[in-house]
């Protein structure tokens, strides 16, 4: 890259996020460095019918708690896997927990984050068959072995408890 573009703004300087996150774990005082998250026998498979036929579920990392953005976030339960009625859709959902750009944008717009009025619009429409009538909420965790052996299992089982053919992930 030549020292004019290292300048101008507007071109964007490679950021190793592995070495950042090995850096970060190490500052923290773990031993072992950062380990990215692995997964070769996914439980993904192609869809046994059309979308339009498909129910679908969403899922946030997002809480399903009505709580004022300056809440303590030591106060907050513990994270842990959950369903919740979509019927009313919730107003707003507690996300000042999760990692995200504070300073450049906000989550007051439910939509902006979690699209389930555009989901129920897809329904209308015919391209989607419905919407769970429940969505989903996982903790965000830096334990693999946790994610691996509790909250996917519980996401999977209440999942097919609704019968949702299809997930949609929507993390922070």
């Amino acid at each position: 890259m030549g020292d004019q573009q290292q300048s101008d703004p507007a071109y964007r300087v490679f950021v190793s996020y592995i070495d950042k996150s090995r850096e970060f774990y190490s500052a923290q005082g773990y031993e072992r460095p950062y380990s990215w998250a692995r997964n070769d026998e996914s439980p993904f498979t192609p869809l046994s019918k059309p979308l339009s036929e498909s129910r679908i579920g969403l899922v946030t990392t997002a809480v399903n708690l009505d709580l004022p953005d300056d809440t303590d976030q030591e106060a907050l339960p513990i994270a842990s896997t959950f369903a919740a009625s979509l019927d009313p859709v919730p107003e707003r959902l507690f996300t000042q927990n999760r990692s995200w750009d504070k300073d450049a944008t906000h989550t007051n717009d439910l939509d902006s984050f979690f699209p389930i009025h555009h989901l129920q619009a897809e329904v209308e429409a015919g391209r989607l068959g419905s919407v769970s009538p429940r969505f989903y909420g996982v903790p965000t965790e830096y334990s693999q072995r946790r994610t691996n052996q509790a909250d996917a299992p519980k996401l999977l089982e209440l999942m097919r408890e609704d019968g949702v053919d299809v997930a949609m992930l929507v993390p922070l």
